[in-house]
C-alpha cells in the first residue's frame, strides 16, 4: 500500500477530440469517455483509478472542454467539481498545464505535479505506481522536468521518440539528448536499432514551482497578466479570466513546450509496459491477439481466412467477415469504416475531411 503525499498533484489530460479513432471515438462523444474495451470503465475512469492509487483524490484535476464537462462529472464524481478545469476553446495541451500549474501553484506552493494523457494503457500497474513514486521524490529535490520513457517494441511511427544523454542517476535516470515527434517508419527502426531511443509517454513530473517558470518561458505575455494580480483574485475571478484570455493562447502541445523549451529535463527509464491509445493501428499493436493475429475488441465476429484485423463492432450487431488481411473494421453511431490498418491516421483525418465536406458534421 503506497503513502499518498498531500504535496502530490496530478492533471489528466482529457480534452481531445479523439479523431484518430474514428468512426467509434466522435466529436461529440471522444475516446476518453468511451468504455473502449469493454471493461466496465471509460478510458478517463481507468486513468483516474491508476492515478488515485498514489494521488490523493482532492489532489486530482481533470483539464477538459466546456463541451465534454458534464462527462467528467458524471464518470468522476469523486473528485471536486472545482477540479474540473473548463476549457472555453480547444487549444493544445500546453495551455491546459499552463492553467492547472496556476491552479495547483496557488494552492500549494510545495506541490509536486504529475501530468498524464488520459488515453493510454499500463500492464503492470504496481511497476507504474513505483516510476511515479520515485519521480515526484525526485523532483522535490531538484528543478528538472522528468518524462516517463519506455523502450520500444516496434517501429511505430506515431510516437514520439527521446535519445537518452548522459546517466545522472543509477542508471534509470538520463539527461534528454534530442526529441524526435512522429519520425517516418524508416527513421524509427533506425532509433530502435541504436538503442539510444526511447518512446515518450507523454507523461511529465515537476514540481511545481520549476513547472511554472517553464510555463513563464513558453507563454510570458498571458501568465504575467494574470500573476499581476494573482494574490487577490477569486475562483470567480480566474474562471472569468480563463473565459477571457484562453483564446489567446498559442496552439503548443505539452511535449514541445516542455521538451524542446528547457535545459533541465530528463527521462526515466521505464519498463511497466504502455501503449498509447490514440490510433487504430497502434491499439492493434499494443493487444493480445487471436490464433490469426486479429484484434477483437467487445465484438460479436465469425471470422474466416481473416490475418492481421482490428475489429471493432457495437456489441447488439453481429459481424461475419471473409478473406480481409490488415484491415480495420470499425462501426459506430451509423458509420462504418473498413480500410487498410496500416499508418492509420492519415487515411482516417483524409475520410473525416470527406465525410464533412459531404454529408456534414453529424457523421463527424
Amino acid at each position: 500500500m503506497i503513502n499518498k503525499n498531500n504535496d502530490n498533484y496530478c492533471v489528466i489530460l482529457a480534452g481531445g477530440k479523439g479523431r484518430r479513432l474514428w468512426p467509434c471515438s466522435r466529436e461529440k462523444h471522444p475516446k476518453q469517455f468511451l468504455d473502449f474495451f469493454s471493461t466496465g470503465r471509460t478510458l478517463l475512469q481507468a486513468t483516474f483509478d491508476r492515478v488515485s492509487q498514489i494521488i490523493p483524490i482532492e489532489n486530482i484535476y481533470v483539464s477538459t472542454n466546456h463541451v465534454y464537462a458534464h462527462y467528467v462529472l458524471e464518470q468522476l464524481p469523486e473528485i471536486p467539481s472545482e477540479n474540473v478545469l473548463s476549457e472555453p476553446i480547444h487549444r493544445n495541451t500546453a495551455p491546459s498545464v499552463a492553467w492547472a500549474t496556476y491552479r495547483i501553484y496557488h494552492r500549494n506552493e510545495n506541490a509536486r505535479m504529475m501530468v498524464i494523457p488520459s488515453d493510454q494503457t499500463v500492464i503492470r500497474e504496481d511497476l507504474f505506481q513505483e516510476d511515479v513514486v520515485a519521480g515526484l521524490d525526485l523532483v522535490s529535490e531538484k528543478d528538472q522536468i522528468l518524462t516517463l520513457g519506455v523502450l520500444p517494441t516496434r517501429p511505430e511511427p506515431g510516437y514520439g521518440y527521446i535519445q537518452i544523454g548522459e546517466p545522472v542517476r543509477d542508471g534509470y535516470i538520463y539527461k534528454v539528448k534530442s526529441v524526435t515527434e512522429k519520425p517516418d517508419r524508416q527513421f524509427a527502426q533506425m532509433f530502435i536499432d541504436s538503442g539510444e531511443f526511447y518512446w515518450n509517454t507523454g507523461i511529465y513530473i515537476a514540481n511545481v514551482k520549476n513547472m511554472r517558470l517553464c510555463m513563464h518561458r513558453i507563454f510570458p505575455a498571458i501568465l504575467r497578466k494574470i500573476d499581476d494580480v494573482a494574490k487577490q483574485i477569486t475562483l470567480k475571478d480566474e474562471l472569468l479570466f480563463i473565459e477571457e484570455n484562453f483564446p489567446l493562447y498559442p496552439n503548443i502541445s505539452i511535449d514541445r513546450g516542455l521538451l524542446e523549451n528547457n535545459q533541465d529535463v530528463y527521462i526515466m527509464k521505464c519498463n511497466f509496459g504502455w501503449a498509447d491509445l490514440g490510433m487504430w493501428h497502434s491499439i492493434y499493436e499494443g493487444m493480445r491477439k487471436s490464433d490469426n493475429d486479429n484484434v477483437i475488441i467487445g465484438s460479436n465476429v465469425i471470422t474466416e481466412d481473416c490475418t492481421g484485423n482490428i475489429i471493432k463492432l457495437p456489441k447488439d450487431h453481429l459481424g461475419v467477415i471473409n478473406g480481409l488481411d490488415g484491415y480495420i473494421v470499425a462501426e459506430t453511431d451509423k458509420v462504418l469504416l473498413i480500410c487498410k490498418k496500416g499508418d492509420s491516421s492519415a487515411l482516417i483525418r483524409k475520410y473525416i475531411n470527406e465525410v464533412q465536406l459531404k454529408y456534414g458534421e453529424n457523421f463527424i
